[in-house]
């Protein structure tokens, strides 16, 4: 089932094209119509390209992890070019998943609503649509603010071909209103599309939806705890109790080996690259983290490349913020502790970076994270068991990497009793945990940093940074709107408080 899956999504892209500029943010009429697609092939192609597999992926490379993974100390690199994110560089890749999600991601997610509206067989389909359009933009608008919204991908549909940028908060005001009305117009009793990605196998896959609708709920509710929280709570009211129950509940999507580029792991693409895979290695803040506290995550995560070991004892993770100059002292060999090859520090390991290993989407770990958080910051519910559950759940998840990814209930409860929930600490441990459980995922680890500030994270001040010393809280707009779309894209600009810049805070996070 999954191969013929994936067949169906190599055909659908394969007529789709490359597209840039403002056709990116719009349907080009005169190209392939929507209306030669089969609807259901939509979902699927909107869920791959979502996880950066597809044609290109340079997002996964340019922004997940060159950006986001190095702001969030995941990652760290000896280079100054496809890592910015290290150094906090300027870089024309910033504006890559700004391109890459508006033409490819939201406008098959627009077209497959469109098809699907009037037709009550397809209710079920129109409903995930609706999700899976709302779970792309609220990334599009996470990363970059003020976006192309309620007019991006209907240029076929409504001869917009030059969208506005919509408010963030007007945005984050609809993503809600989608996603709850949608998780509850799903139809037990109705269609079940065999080419959902995440739960086609299931036979309660509807359930499923709903479990994922009302996760996703929680997740944007708290982007809000800062700038909104009556209605973040609002939202954490309504989704108790309907949210992913165990990891059985993951949205998750499984790779194909054998997919030439499209349907591979993009993530483990990238990594396979021989440029990268000499540079970038795991931080030294989060493999120190994971050493410090007997993290049994870490062997499965992580190896050396030299001798491909993987126990605690060899790991050592790159610092963040060095590079290769050895008359720098900024050079990653003027350390005392430097282990006299790059080779030696720690990298994600064979594991996790396989062609076919899984992408993580949303996660019972990170929903029962999430609801700690809220239970610890306002009373609502019980913190301790919620961070329990996700703690355990965040461990044993890498199951999905196959037998070697598998941590024992015991072992995983081990490690929650010798890090037991302390309610003076709370917020701090919840998201601290939820930092550790999203490598790879590291849009979301960004943005729950960004939330919270935790965990208390020691900026890099390299020599050029455009952020004086501080982590990056957006980024930039690509060039390519400065022509295709100029009006807007200038407006857009002027309304940032602080300007197109790294250093300037989206509505939420201000």
């Amino acid at each position: 089932m999954q191969q013929r899956i994936m067949l169906y999504i190599l055909l659908l892209i394969g007529l789709m094209g490359c597209k840039k500029h403002f056709d990116s943010v719009n349907t080009d009429p005169d190209s392939t119509g929507p209306g030669q697609y089969a609807p259901e092939n939509l979902l699927s192609a909107a869920q791959l390209t979502y996880t950066g597999s597809a044609r290109g992926g340079g997002d996964a490379a340019h922004v997940e992890l060159g950006g986001c993974g190095a702001f969030i100390q995941h990652l760290a690199a000896l280079d100054t070019y496809e890592f910015y994110g290290d150094k906090y560089f300027s870089s024309a890749n910033t504006g890559d998943y700004f391109e890459s999600a508006y033409g490819e991601q939201v406008k098959m997610a627009t077209d497959l609503v469109a098809l699907t509206g009037d037709k009550p067989q397809y209710n079920n389909l129109h409903q995930m649509g609706r999700m899976m359009r709302a779970m792309i933009m609220e990334r599009v608008t996470d990363i970059y603010g003020d976006v192309p919204y309620f007019e991006a991908g209907r240029g076929y549909y409504d001869k917009v071909y030059y969208p506005r940028y919509d408010a963030q908060q007007a945005i984050y005001a609809d993503l809600l209103k989608e996603v709850s009305e949608a998780t509850a117009a799903l139809d037990p009793a109705g269609d079940k599309p065999a080419t959902d990605l995440f739960f086609h196998d299931r036979d309660d896959q509807i359930a499923a939806w709903q479990r994922f609708g009302n996760t996703l709920l929680l997740r944007m509710a708290m982007r809000l705890t800062k700038r909104d929280p009556a209605t973040a709570q609002e939202y954490v009211r309504q989704t108790s109790g309907h949210t992913m129950q165990s990891n059985a509940d993951n949205a998750i999507v499984m790779h194909d080996e054998a997919g030439q580029g499209l349907t591979q792991n993009r993530v483990s693409l990238d990594f396979l690259q021989a440029s990268i895979r000499a540079k970038a290695k795991l931080s030294k803040t989060f493999v120190d983290f994971m050493k410090s506290n007997d993290d049994p995550r870490l062997p499965v995560l992580s190896e050396v490349r030299i001798n491909g070991h993987h126990n605690a004892g060899e790991q050592q993770g790159l610092p963040n913020g060095y590079n290769t100059d050895r008359l720098s002292p900024y050079g990653i060999y003027s350390r005392p502790d430097f282990p006299d090859t790059v080779d030696a520090y720690s990298q994600p390991s064979a594991l996790v970076v396989k062609l076919d290993a899984p992408t993580f989407v949303l996660t019972y770990a990170e929903s029962e994270f999430l609801l700690a958080d809220a239970a610890a910051r306002w009373g609502m519910g019980n913190a301790e068991s919620h961070y329990h559950n996700g703690v355990v759940a965040a461990m044993r998840e890498l199951a999905a990497y196959g037998v070697a990814g598998v941590i024992g209930e015991d072992a995983a409860e081990a490690y929650y009793n010798a890090h037991p929930y302390n309610a003076a600490k709370g917020l701090e441990m919840i998201n601290t945990q939820f930092w550790a459980a999203t490598l790879f995922n590291e849009y979301e680890a960004w943005c729950n940093w960004r939330r919270t500030g935790l965990p208390a994270l020691v900026p890099v001040n390299y020599p050029g940074n455009i952020t004086h010393g501080t982590i990056p809280r957006r980024l930039p707009y690509p060039l390519s709107e400065a022509s295709s779309n100029a009006a807007n894209y200038k407006a857009a600009q002027t309304a940032l408080p602080g300007g197109d810049k790294m250093t300037s805070r989206t509505w939420w996070d201000e």
